[in-house]
């Protein structure tokens, strides 16, 4: 990556798996960034929901990703993901393992997959597991035996590469966007006992270079 390059800003908090993933793309690229960290709430000068961060994004919501080489402004970590991808990854180090119509879009329906199931079904279970007021086990029950059912998709698939990557070939954006959200079973007090292919997955991706130095990035601004 060329050395011109103006650091991005990633906008982040301290919890949260969404900037997790943009921050291991951007680590698997080596693509120069800072963080900014905000805190909950509707301060205006530090809060998400206040008139700073809602003018970099109208939806109070992280990750949003600043890019000063260009002035573009990202959020919702799918659109980011797919930004950096266009714009920095010449050498498709995250997209899909082939050029061919089902290779797009086998990357395609695991990304929808995670964005739109997995990843709410875990923040529904991690919800009314810790943060809902009234305590509702009806809907934690339920929330919890979608993510499950989601692990096993995802055990199902994992086992084509022996649990190495999402997709056979090698690791790609979609690895990115799975570690931080499966990471948080521990969080949702969720077991991955029956679901061994993704456990051996989550550990040996959680291992790689790019992964730590994300999460170590993350925990090195808010110290």
């Amino acid at each position: 990556m060329s050395s011109n390059i103006k650091p991005l800003i990633l906008h982040a908090h301290t919890t949260g798996p969404n900037p997790i993933k943009v921050a291991i793309a951007l680590e698997t690229l080596k693509i120069p960034y800072t963080l900014k960290l905000w805190e909950f709430g509707d301060d205006p000068k530090n809060g998400l929901k206040g008139s700073n961060f809602l003018s970099i994004n109208e939806n109070g919501r992280v990750p949003a990703l600043e890019d000063p080489n260009n002035g573009v402004v990202s959020w919702e970590s799918g659109a980011v993901m797919n930004y950096i991808r266009r714009k920095y990854d010449t050498e498709n180090k995250l997209g899909p393992q082939g050029k061919s119509e089902q290779d797009i879009v086998d990357f395609e329906k695991w990304g929808y997959f995670l964005l739109t199931t997995l990843g709410p079904m875990t923040g529904q279970t991690n919800w009314y597991r810790h943060y809902n007021e009234t305590k509702n086990e009806d809907a934690l029950n339920r929330y919890a035996a979608q993510t499950y059912r989601c692990y096993q998709v995802l055990e199902g698939q994992l086992k084509k590469s022996g649990g190495e990557s999402i997709l056979p070939g090698g690791y790609t954006a979609l690895d990115a966007h799975y570690e931080p959200w499966v990471r948080q079973h521990a969080y949702a007090e969720l077991s991955l006992d029956d679901y061994p292919t993704v456990a051996k997955w989550l550990k040996k991706y959680g291992e790689t270079e790019e992964v730590k130095a994300a999460y170590k990035k993350i925990q090195d601004a808010a110290s």
